[in-house]
């Protein structure tokens, strides 16, 4: 449990509660409001965010930028780690340690799992980890609330299928921390390799939710509300022929749509490959890019909670 937000550290799914999850929601609300309306923020003012990315990004390294922006504040980013003094053999935690000279507040991605805790553990700011490699993924799991209760109007009661790579999905594996706060039923749609770890099962279980695995997409989406769907990762095989059996084991068409439970949403955290048709980009259920979207407000009322703003 967080509670007080300020000067605290985004490291993990496990620690929010609900009532720190409430906060993070009205405050993105609050900010959403304020954007569609036309207004704008200046509650960060001469702070800096700094972005360092030692793995590709798109919408988390921008959404990010965007969001403290958006707020007023300024940014300095890493977008390589072969532009960063790591080429050159610097650890993660002197890496923190200096860049947090420089910034109010750091978001780190990192290859290597528990990267982000590393920094945090010597940074003299917040550090906000924004995926550490197969591990957490929390932004992304708190955006991923946020749209779900703007898209099901509700959190509670509901039923989500989590299909495609349950292993190595750092964006799944904080999701379920969140959703075990809630009256959440889980369905777990992977191919046998990508299985979720079964320590995260068991600890799903062990806090009284109904967990199902299963192979079976169609029946899944039969009985589910929402659909999440995630890429299967090329870049987390050592052994690529592992990665050809499997790759494009499910597809998300209208074909499915019409097998599926009626008005059924369909989340995925992007980039896609291959594993939702772009057939489907106009149905109403989409909720993939308003889910992009969302990734702003929640990054803004994040920045400006542990910045103190709010």
């Amino acid at each position: 449990m967080i509670g007080d937000f300020k000067g605290k550290h985004i490291l993990h799914g496990n620690q929010f509660s609900r009532e720190d999850l409430d906060r993070v929601m009205k405050v993105a609300e609050e900010f959403e409001g304020g954007l569609e309306r036309g207004g704008t923020y200046d509650i960060l003012k001469g702070k800096v965010l700094a972005t360092l990315f030692f793995e590709p990004s798109t919408r988390t390294r921008l959404s990010f930028e965007s969001a403290m922006l958006s707020l007023g504040g300024g940014v300095t980013s890493v977008a390589s780690g072969a532009t960063s003094s790591a080429a050159k053999g610097e650890s993660i935690g002197d890496t923190a340690l200096t860049v947090s000279q420089y910034a109010h507040v750091i978001v780190m991605r990192h290859p290597e799992i528990g990267s982000a805790a590393e920094a945090a553990r010597v940074a003299a700011v917040p550090v906000i980890n924004a995926g550490d490699g197969a591990g957490q993924h929390p932004t992304q799991a708190l955006l991923d609330v946020y749209t779900i209760r703007k898209e099901l109007g509700k959190l509670d009661g509901i039923t989500v299928s989590l299909v495609g790579d349950l292993k190595y999905g750092r964006t799944v594996h904080a999701l379920v921390e969140i959703l075990s706060l809630y009256d959440v039923r889980l369905r777990l749609v992977s191919p046998g390799l990508l299985r979720m770890p079964s320590e995260i099962v068991s600890s799903l279980e062990g806090r009284g939710m109904e967990v199902r695995e299963t192979d079976d997409l169609v029946k899944a989406a039969t009985e589910s509300d929402l659909l999440y769907v995630t890429r299967i990762q090329k870049e987390r095989f050592s052994d690529i022929k592992e990665y050809e059996k499997i790759k494009g084991s499910y597809v998300i068409d209208k074909a499915l749509l019409q097998k599926a439970k009626k008005d059924i949403v369909i989340m995925h955290p992007l980039p896609r490959v291959d594993e939702i048709a772009a057939e489907v980009d106009d149905y109403k259920g989409a909720a993939y890019f308003r889910q992009v979207r969302n990734g702003v407000y929640v990054r803004m009322a994040l920045l400006a909670l542990v910045l103190g703003a709010r």
